[in-house]
Order: structure tokens, then sequence, then C-alpha cells
């Protein structure tokens, strides 16, 4: 085992690396030549069209987390040791994770590829622009708003009330100052006035179908359903009725071809698309996952921050969207959150404190009788960090032992999954695989977008009702008229608590969700209930990461972490 002492920063690490070539990487799991396009040598598109089918199809992982804290969990840490780890163990893995975004990049997390000894790369293309895919959604966004407004400005005939306009302009920044604009000032030349806004790209719904698309056919469909607006007479209008589709889907013809890497012990990693969880539904594309399903045996991905957030979404969303559902679910806990949610503070972490871990396993007990509401039982990965203890390690293990819950710490960090840091972890999963899935979603599709909503508040955050502002009764009264009744929820949540109140951490009872609004999400195919004070679009920290970076004269990057 490597010591802390010898620990440098995630990106020197990656930086070590000897990579192979990612011809060769292909070649190992079984994806022809002529389905990859070369972005130089260590990074490839795939055309899943001229991957041949297998007759069997790898069983999926999914790995998810506790409530998020601030002092950082790992979760994609775990996955990638994970996916290591199996590899290690002489199964035929791949790996599928989302892209980052510049927004928490340059904001909060400074990368977002794993840590440690178990990281994708290379790092820092990933970690930036990589094959461009965020820019070409970012574009068709904005393609798409820009022909809304010219359509207007060119006489309506359409009759759209820009009152009405439900589409927003996205970057992929998060910038505070864009939530809320007004364009088209200036004269007449100049279109239009109306209100407006920015989100972030990530929230945007081009994001979402790009995600939830099954092939390049399907992606056209999805995007032509979108709903941008209303008429003056309240009927909707989508990218159909513009006669736009064609357009858009030419601009992501590329980019929805999945992105082909390596982990720092040459495992397959498919990196592709890039939701949020807490605004979006926070799973990487379904294209990537069923070609990953195609040539390897089994699958290892991630659903952003806690089991209440991106589980659920992958559980109720995505695995409707595509043949994709869990075999098996992994939930990673820290002794540094379970003691954050027991009461500590931020900069105690590191004092040994057993009432507090005590105190904080409410959380974690809440997520995996969540994951049990679905039919699955989780493993439990503890993440361990360098100023855990072991007997605080092993008291939670005997925790979970006690909650008849399978557990194994996880040293993937410091001891990344190709070596032995994963092997304990990696060895519950394969148990876990074997066992029979009755895998099964939280709510039926025909019940109203309302008792959807009002279920996952109750059964997954344990709050005791809803409570729906007049704008949001509203829109479930359009939802209801409109016939999108039957499409699932995504909930927009804070993703610090069960509840829509970032301040009440551990397991909180007694509590009210307040549903501030509703956004029709037509293309998607779901509708998203928006929050408490969640936001759309991000702002930037005090100090964001973007003060730490640099760049040498040679181009080497620095600051990414």
């Amino acid at each position: 085992m490597r010591a802390a002492a010898d620990m440098t920063s995630d990106l020197e690490i990656s930086r070590r690396a000897v990579m192979k070539p990612i011809t060769d990487i292909a070649r190992a799991a079984g994806i022809p030549e002529e389905a990859l396009e070369l972005y130089g040598r260590y990074k490839a598109k795939i055309d899943p069209a001229l991957v041949p089918a297998r007759s069997t199809r790898g069983k999926v992982v999914l790995v998810t987390a506790m409530s998020p804290t601030p002092a950082g969990e790992g979760k994609s840490t775990v996955t990638v040791g994970l996916g290591d780890a199996l590899a290690k163990a002489g199964a035929n893995t791949v790996i599928a994770l989302r892209e980052p975004s510049l927004g928490p990049v340059l904001g909060m997390k400074g990368g977002a590829t794993g840590g440690g000894w178990s990281q994708v790369v290379p790092m820092e293309d990933i970690n930036l622009h990589f094959t461009g895919d965020f820019h070409a959604i970012t574009t068709a966004n904005n393609a798409l708003t820009a022909l809304l407004d010219n359509h207007i400005y060119q006489g309506n005939e359409l009759g759209i009330d820009p009152r009405r306009i439900t589409f927003r302009r996205v970057m992929d920044m998060n910038d505070r100052s864009l939530r809320d604009i007004v364009i088209g000032l200036g004269g007449p030349v100049q279109g239009v006035p109306r209100q407006d806004g920015f989100d972030i790209t990530v929230a945007s719904e081009i994001m979402a179908v790009f995600c939830l698309a099954r092939d390049l056919a399907d992606l056209k469909e999805r995007l032509a359903r979108i709903t941008v607006g209303y008429t003056y007479d309240r009927r909707p209008v989508t990218v159909r009725d513009l006669g736009v589709e064609g357009a858009l889907t030419l601009l992501l013809k590329d980019a929805v071809k999945p992105n082909l890497v390596q982990t720092l012990a040459g495992t397959p990693a498919l990196v592709h698309g890039g939701p949020f969880a807490n605004i979006a539904h926070g799973c990487n594309s379904v294209i990537a996952t069923e070609l990953a399903r195609t040539v390897g045996d089994i699958v290892v991905t991630e659903a952003g921050f806690g089991a209440d957030l991106g589980a659920e979404k992958y559980m109720d969303i995505t695995s409707r969207a595509a043949d994709v559902a869990p075999d098996a679910v992994v939930l990673v806990a820290t002794i540094r959150a379970l003691k954050m949610h027991g009461g500590v503070p931020k900069d105690r972490l590191s004092e040994p404190d057993f009432a507090a871990l005590e105190a904080g396993t409410a959380n974690l007990r809440r997520h995996i009788r969540n994951i049990a509401r679905f039919g699955l039982s989780p493993v439990v990965a503890v993440n361990t960090f360098t100023t855990d203890t072991q007997e605080e390690v092993d008291w939670l293990l005997q925790w979970c032992a006690g909650e008849g819950v399978a557990a194994a710490a996880a040293d993937v960090w410091a001891n990344g999954g190709g070596e032995s840091g994963g092997d304990a972890l990696a060895a519950k999963v394969l148990e876990a695989l074997e066992e029979p899935a009755d895998f099964h979603h939280l709510y039926p599709l025909d019940v109203p977008v309302e008792e959807k909503i009002r279920t996952v508040v109750r059964d997954i955050y344990g709050a005791d009702d809803v409570e729906f502002s007049l704008p949001a009764l509203r829109r479930l009264e359009e939802i209801k008229a409109g016939g999108w009744d039957s499409l699932p929820v995504c909930m927009a949540k804070t993703q610090y608590s069960f509840s829509d109140n970032a301040d009440l951490l551990g397991a909180p009872t007694g509590f009210t969700v307040h549903v501030r609004d509703l956004i029709l999400k037509t293309g998607a195919g779901f509708v998203v209930a928006l929050t408490g004070a969640v936001m759309t679009m991000p702002g930037l920290p005090k100090a964001p990461a973007a003060m730490r970076m640099d760049v040498a004269a040679d181009g080497t990057p620095s600051g990414l972490s």
C-alpha cells in the first residue's frame, strides 16, 4: 500500500501514467477498429452501429452514495476503483461515466475523473474540453433559441406568445448574473424584447435528450418533441412545429457517439453525457451504457449525488428509457460524511468521534432501505480516507453486518483497484451479482404526476408530505390537460439533505417538501419538479477552483485536482 506521504495531486498521478494506445484498449474490449474515430492517441469516439452484438449482455452495477457533504465522498473514485478491481479479478469489465462540466471543474470540485490511483485518463483532457460534446450540446441548445426568436421576429406564423416561452439559453459555466435577463432591446431590428435567462448546459433538455436517446433516429425524434413554449391561445409549440429538428440533430451527430478512454489500470471506460443529478436526471448516456453491455460482461456505472437523487432517477427514468436496469447496487459511504451527518463540523472530521459516527448512520440506513424499495440490496462501500482510524472502519463494517447488508472497505484512492485496494469490494459485488434481482420501479406511470411526486417525497425522502405553490398547481392542471400525466418525475432538490433544506442533515423527519414550479420536458420524457431554492444555473464560490489553475509555457496544466 502506498503511504499517504507518497501521495501527490490527482493531476500529478495521472501525468505519471503510461497510457496504452486507445486502439489497444478498444481491441482488448472487442471493439473493431472500423468503429473507432480517433481523437489523438488516447481518446476515441465509437460508432455503436459498427460494434457487433453478442448473444448475452453484460450485467449492470450501479454506484450511488449516501447524502453527500462538502467533505467529499469519492463516488467516482470508487466507481473507477471497483471497475479496476473487477477487471483484476478476471471479469470482462467496462466502466461508464458522465463527462465533467466546466461549471464545477472551475467552481467547486476542480475535476471529476476519480482520484488518487483510481482515475480515468487523460485526466486533464476529460476535465476540460474533451471531444467537444458539451460544446455541441450548448450550440444545439442555443441554435434552437436563436431560431425560435428569429421565428417570432420574422412574423411569428405560429402565434408564439413571447411571455410563455419555456426553453432557455445555456452555457457550461456557473454564472449567476445570467439567471434572468432581458433580450431584444435596442429597437425593432434587434428582435422582440422578452424576458429570458440562462441555465447551465447540464440542465438543458437537450442534454437530457442526448443522454436518454438510444440512437441517432431516437435522438431526432426526441428533439422534435421538445416543447419550447405556448401560443397566445395556450397551445404547446414544439421543435417539430419550428421544423428545425434536422438541424439540431446534425449539430449532435458526432457528439452522440460515446467516448472511449481508459483508467490508470487500463480498464476501458466510456465517458459520455453529463446531466447533474440535483437539477437533472444525473446519469451518463444510455447509448454508452448499452454499448458497454454489448462488449462487457460487467458494466460499472454511476448515478450522481446521493441515492435519493441520481439512483432514484436511474431506476425510474433511465431504466425506463432503455434496458439498463441494475443487477447490483453499490452504496458509497465514508467515515467523514457519517460524522458530518452526525453533527461534526467539517474542520473536525479527522478527529475520532464514535457518537457522531453512530448518529450519522441514520442517513446511511435510510439510503439502504430506499434501495430495497426497488427490490435490490446494496453493497456498502466504505471509501477510506487517510484520516480514518481502523477502529472506525471496523465499527462501520460491524454496523452494516448488524443491518443485514453486505459491506467492504475500499482503499482505492491510495491503493488503486488495479492493485489491492478494491479486492474486498469486488468480491462482495461479484457475490451480489450471483443473487437473483427483483428490480422494480418505485411507482407506476399511470398515476398522476402529483402522486408520483408525493411517492418520491414520502417513500424516498421520508417527508410527511409535499406542498405545491400556486404556479405549480397550475402546471399540474396543464400537464393533466395536455395528456402528459403518464410521464415520470425528475426531482430538482438540494443534494445535501433528504429534505429541500440543505441544512437538515442526517435523516430528518417531520418536514414538508415545497414544490415551487414544474417544468415539462416532452423531449426527454419527464416532468421536472423544482423544490426549495435549487437553481438550474449555479453560482461560483468565493474562491473558485479556477483561481488555483494555470498552464506552463509548454502547455502543461496545473491546479486540476
